[in-house]
């Protein structure tokens, strides 16, 4: 059976923006791997469309990008596209939500309605900006620093990795983030990021099978 991955895009304002560029990496990955994406691109980015297409397809592995809540997750204009009450849409998925606060209700009650695993944040997910690159986020290097490790639970189970495994790799980016700019000091740019690394990787999660593969 073809593998299938869906991915989700609202592009309306610098967060969702900048979530938008950096998913490019990882449909470039998944298009390299010979791995088939819906990607659901700005007004694309709707419920209809999102639940619709999760429910009528074998799309195993699904990507949310935007802002979020304990409950749901947004696409474009903040519309909710995935919400408590879409149990079928969720059952016998993998899902990555890189949106605030998805893993908390939304998580676990996607596990107990038969999603396979849930990754995501507990807290809100949080990156900083270099005003200078809004234009051009994938030359943000100060965004990097958050976006790049955020990016690689996606990337990591594109490789082959399982759900724990992809959530490890991550966190390890993180981490040698916040090592680098240790070591560089307060002299560096970005060393005030720090705080918002660490809070991102602390907040990080894998709920469900750890042990699944795409």
């Amino acid at each position: 059976m073809d593998k299938t991955v869906l991915i989700t895009r609202p592009e309306y304002d610098a967060p969702t923006l900048y979530l938008s560029k950096w998913s490019e990496k990882i449909i470039d990955e998944a298009k390299a791997k010979g791995i088939k994406v819906i990607d659901l691109h700005r007004d694309k980015a709707n419920k209809k469309r999102v639940v619709g297409t999760l429910e009528k397809t074998n799309t195993k592995l699904v990507i949310f990008n935007g802002h979020g809540s304990d409950i749901a997750v947004y696409g474009q204009d903040n519309e909710a596209i995935l919400e408590t009450s879409d149990a079928k849409a969720v059952k016998d998925k993998i899902i990555y939500a890189r949106a605030c606060r998805a893993a908390g209700v939304l998580g676990n009650n996607s596990i107990a309605s038969g999603a396979i695993s849930f990754l995501g944040y507990t807290e809100d997910f949080i990156f900083f900006r270099n005003r200078n690159d809004e234009s051009q986020p994938l030359k943000d290097k100060t965004a990097e620093q958050f976006l790049e490790p955020s990016n690689y639970i996606a990337i990591s189970l594109l490789k082959g990795h399982t759900t724990g495994e992809a959530n490890n790799r991550s966190k390890n980016l993180f981490r040698k983030n916040i090592e680098k700019l240790i070591v560089a000091g307060p002299i560096s740019s970005d060393y005030q990021t720090i705080r918002g690394i660490l809070w991102d990787m602390r907040n990080q999660v894998c709920l469900g099978n750890q042990n699944a593969l795409l």
